[in-house]
């Protein structure tokens, strides 16, 4: 419940976390909840607080990028940068290590530092031509770092490549978007989308990744695609032909 409210109504979605947590605090996923949701109202001393528990249950570094950008919020961007480098990226999934990587970019523009902060951001995702599910958010980040930097033109050159790139993986404003750990088994080949660049101006694109058979693609989400797909009904055997039913009239 918390998860499908927190975009709607953050306090809502906290308070169905809270009273999770009172059922069930020793639950990892659940003191995940509190954290999120305690995060998504501003809540950073307790997102933290919650982040860490979870943290330990699990014994799961996926939520490193928030503890970072919680740091961040409680004004501790030395802090923030510690937390990030305690741990070892390479072990991360790739979407967790890339949302790190935008996070720590972040904690280096507190600190003054925007050189630095668009180093953090040279990262082997940083592909204008692909599009994946962090792509949009890692080029954003990007053009952000270079305005600040007076590098208008790259700046725009990114910004447009996040358009294009949350056009092609369909990231409308009305989407309702169902977020999972897809890359947990997957951290090693991530599905991506090929951006046609002759017509990236319309977001126009090629699914698929080259040599791949059109069958072979992973799906994002099995048991999304399963529910969507219409049961097909059955034809009864003893249905009129068009004939038989010009006859009857």
């Amino acid at each position: 419940m918390a998860a499908q409210l927190i975009d709607e109504d953050p306090e809502l979605a906290h308070q169905h976390a809270l009273a999770a947590s009172r059922r069930a605090g020793r639950v990892a996923v659940v003191r995940e909840s509190v954290a999120i949701t305690a995060y998504a109202m501003g809540d950073f001393a307790l997102a933290l607080r919650e982040l860490r528990t979870y943290r330990r249950i699990s014994g799961s570094d996926d939520q490193i990028a928030l503890i970072v950008d919680s740091e961040r919020g409680m004004g501790r961007p030395d802090r923030a940068l510690e937390e990030a480098r305690s741990v070892d990226r390479a072990a991360l999934p790739t979407a967790t290590r890339v949302a790190l990587a935008i996070a720590m970019s972040g904690a280096r523009l507190d600190r003054g530092e925007t050189e630095l902060a668009l180093g953090e951001l040279e990262i082997p995702e940083l592909n204008p031509d692909l599009a994946f599910d962090w792509s949009p958010a890692l080029f954003s980040a990007r053009a952000a770092v270079l305005e600040d930097l007076g590098r208008a033109e790259e700046a725009a050159f990114w910004q447009e490549r996040a358009d294009v790139a949350a056009a092609a993986l369909g990231h409308g404003d009305d989407e309702e978007l169902i977020v999972e750990d897809a890359y947990d088994d997957f951290a090693e080949e991530p599905v991506g989308i090929e951006i046609d660049e002759a017509d990236h101006a319309d977001a126009d694109i090629d699914s698929a990744e080259p040599d791949a058979e059109p069958d072979s693609a992973e799906p994002r989400s099995t048991e999304a695609e399963e529910s969507e797909q219409p049961e097909e009904s059955e034809q009864p055997e003893d249905a009129e032909q068009p004939e038989d039913a010009e006859r009857a009239e």
